[in-house]
């Protein structure tokens, strides 16, 4: 299955598939924002995506948080509240890491342009929403090839020869 996802099926396609990841769920994202997601009976009230993610590691789900820089005072607030993701949840820096990846369970990949924001991905209104398009797809070397290019750079692949040390806050390696 390979599915173009396009403006606010990202939220229905994407975000949506979060809260049923099994085992491993990786987000590699170069923003990150205090989120909002439907959620509850018929999808009628709102809740942080850090919420959804702090139930997940509830359940045993490992997760993989690779974004570009530290998240504003909001996100910061959020994240406070959720105790459990502290261990619950590994985070990397990396200010070169511009992708879009979602991963899901290993076996199923969001590629494209939605930032992990409101605007990007989350619940904003639709005229409030930017322009994103992406694939949605369990096809095996489409899968493996995102795993391996976000596995490099929470190994630190390429850290040694990356040039931009000195603005790295949190070097991975």
């Amino acid at each position: 299955m390979i599915e173009y996802v396009a403006d606010a099926a990202h939220y229905d396609e994407v975000v949506a598939r979060m809260a049923d990841v099994r085992h491993d769920l990786w987000l590699g994202t170069a923003d990150l924002k205090d989120l909002y997601v439907a959620a509850g009976p018929h999808w009628r009230r709102a809740e942080p995506l850090l919420a959804v993610l702090a139930g997940l590691t509830g359940r045993g789900v490992s997760i993989r948080l690779l974004h570009a820089k530290e998240p504003g005072p909001n996100f910061q607030a959020d994240f406070d509240r959720y105790p459990s993701l502290v261990d619950g949840m590994e985070r990397a820096l990396c200010p070169r890491v511009h992708l879009k990846l979602v991963v899901f369970d290993l076996v199923l990949v969001y590629i494209g342009s939605a930032n992990l924001t409101g605007a990007g991905i989350g619940m904003k209104g639709d005229t409030r929403r930017n322009f994103e398009a992406g694939v949605l797809t369990d096809e095996p070397s489409l899968v493996e090839r995102a795993i391996e290019q976000f596995d490099a750079i929470w190994r630190g692949d390429h850290c040694a020869a990356c040039g931009r040390r000195d603005y790295c806050a949190d070097p991975i390696a």
